[in-house]
């Protein structure tokens, strides 16, 4: 029997489609559990995979640079440089 993730478009939270693999896979399930995530290239899928890919890439940097820097322990301009919108790169064709 296969377990039915979502039918719809990919979610821009990857914690959410995490959440719905894991809901797959409750206590007591006895068979194995694949999520599997269709994506195009050149459609909205294809650009809301890039986003949780940098999304991702982007806290494991700062939660696990090193185990150093917690985002706690960040400075007001270290935070703001991090969220800060980069105009050049947001007009860019791509």
């Amino acid at each position: 029997m296969l377990a039915r993730i979502s039918s719809r478009v990919r979610w821009w939270n990857p914690a959410v489609e995490d959440q719905a693999t894991a809901r797959a896979s409750r206590v007591g399930q006895h068979k194995n559990v694949l999520g599997h995530k269709l994506v195009c290239r050149g459609t909205v899928e294809e650009r809301i995979d890039r986003l949780i890919k940098d999304k991702q890439a982007t806290v494991r940097g700062v939660l696990e640079g090193g185990g150093e820097t917690l985002l706690t322990e960040m400075s007001n301009e270290e935070l703001m440089a991090m969220v800060a919108l980069d105009l050049r790169r947001a007009t860019a064709e791509a």
